[in-house]
Parts: structure tokens; C-alpha cells; sequence
């Protein structure tokens, strides 16, 4: 029997979704911006809400991306903290070593180095987690970019490495999804076929993130990105994930409807 005093896995679930939200507002300009230390100290459980913030990861930095939102010291010492009380765990998944690493990347550059710093400067501080192995690498063919990775499994690994799919953060995941960016626009269509809104929401964000690199995509991901405004529902995280790829698409070269610019 479950202890009355033990957040169960809805407690943990409420708190993402209300962390998104509070990022999402932040990145239209109409919440808090110390998202992450508000959510931390207005919570019931503390670390609960230290949870939530190493689920959503690089996104609690979208606001100061997209928007250039200020990211505090308060915020900053949260997202420490999350990784101090919830450190990364050293057989890790790929996808989840690429969003830990990338996490610890934008804290350096928000919580002590300069936000105008490149992402690919070397931080002082890595609290202990190490690169993860390059895409085709040594992470062999569970690897995203992996040659032999269908294009069903490489769909299923970029939505979950969504988060990475920010403005200004670079990386060989960045690589994976210019590669093979056809494949991407394939899972995002099947996923807009199952209304998968939550899937088609992360990898509309990898097109939306290609187009502003200047790269094709070949589905219209203006049209997909308008359809998914209208019918992803009120979840805080496909809304926050539909919210960033509209973000981008707004820095970005316009689509004729249809199909990408030519």
C-alpha cells in the first residue's frame, strides 16, 4: 500500500505540466519570468518540483532563447539543484544523456558565463556530466544518426531529444536532424495522420528549428505548426512544444503554403 506521504507518479505529472505552463507563459510574455525558482518555491514538494525540472530540461531556458526572457541567479541555482538532488544517471539512454548534457551547457551559460557565449564553448563546470558519445559514433545503431535507424526510430529518438531543438544550441544532434530531415517530415506526417499531436508537436519543432538554419523541410511546417495551434488540446507540454516551433518559424524564412520555399 502506497505511503499517504509519498508523491505518486500523478503528483510528479502535475508538476511538469505546470512547469510548462509557467514556461510557456513566460515565453508570451504573460507569466513570471523566474519560471524555474517560482515553480521551485511555491511548490508543496519541493523536490517534486525539482523533478520536473530535469524532465523538461533545455526548455526551462526557452524564454531567455526565443524571447530573451532574464534567466536569474534564483533560476539558475534551481535548475543546480535538480541536478545535484536527481544527477544523471551513467547508463543513461542516449536521448536522455544528449538532454542532460545540454542542459548543463545552458546553465554555464546562463548561470555564470555570458548568455552571448557560443553553445559550443567549453564550460567550467559540467556538475559531473560527461559528453555523451558523438551521433554515429560510438553510440552504434541506437544512435540517432545511425545509418541503419529507420525512419520510425529516428522519429521516435528526435521527439524525445525535442528539447534540443532550441535557437542558438548547436550540436551533432543539430547534424542528425539536417541529415535527414526527409525522414523527419515522413514521422511528422504519420504523426499528424494518428493525431499524435504530442509526437508531431516535438518533431515539428526539428523542422521548424531546420528552416531557421536555412535547410527545406518537405512538409509545410508552417501548415503543421497552424494545425497544431488549433487541435493539440490544453497539455502544458505539447502546447510549450507547439509554442517553440512557432517561435522559430517566426525567426525564419517564410513557407509558401503547399510546400517548402524553394
Amino acid at each position: 500500500m502506497p505511503n499517504p506521504g509519498t508523491p505518486s507518479r500523478t503528483d510528479y505529472a502535475a508538476a511538469v505540466e505546470g512547469l510548462a505552463d509557467r514556461v510557456l507563459g513566460a515565453l508570451r510574455g504573460t507569466g513570471d519570468p523566474a519560471v524555474v525558482a517560482s515553480q521551485v518555491d511555491e511548490a508543496p514538494d519541493p523536490k517534486v518540483a525539482l523533478a520536473a525540472v530535469r524532465v523538461l530540461g533545455p526548455d526551462v531556458f526557452a524564454p531567455a532563447l526565443l524571447a530573451g526572457v532574464p534567466f536569474g541567479p534564483g533560476d539558475a541555482r534551481a535548475v543546480a539543484e535538480s541536478l545535484r538532488i536527481f544527477p544523471p544517471a551513467p547508463d543513461a539512454a542516449p536521448e536522455a544523456a544528449w538532454r542532460d548534457w545540454t542542459t548543463v551547457r545552458l546553465l554555464a551559460r546562463y548561470g555564470g558565463g555570458s548568455p552571448d557565449s557560443t553553445f559550443t564553448d567549453t564550460p567550467e563546470d559540467t556538475l559531473g556530466v560527461r559528453e555523451p558519445a558523438p551521433p554515429g559514433g560510438t553510440g552504434g545503431t541506437d544512435s540517432p544518426a545511425s545509418p541503419g535507424l529507420s525512419w520510425r526510430d529516428l522519429s521516435l529518438s528526435m521527439a524525445q531529444l525535442s528539447p534540443l531543438a532550441l535557437p542558438n544550441v548547436d550540436g551533432p544532434v543539430h547534424e542528425t536532424a539536417l541529415s535527414r530531415l526527409r525522414d523527419l517530415s515522413r514521422g511528422t506526417a504519420r504523426a499528424m495522420l494518428r493525431r499524435d499531436y504530442p509526437t508531431a508537436a516535438r518533431l515539428a519543432r526539428w523542422l521548424a528549428c531546420a528552416l531557421h538554419r536555412g535547410a527545406h523541410p518537405d512538409l509545410d511546417t508552417a501548415a503543421v505548426v497552424r494545425h497544431l495551434e488549433l487541435h493539440c488540446g490544453g497539455g502544458g507540454r505539447t502546447a510549450l512544444d507547439t509554442a517553440v516551433a512557432r517561435g522559430l518559424l517566426d525567426r525564419s524564412q517564410p513557407q509558401r503554403p503547399g510546400g517548402p520555399t524553394a
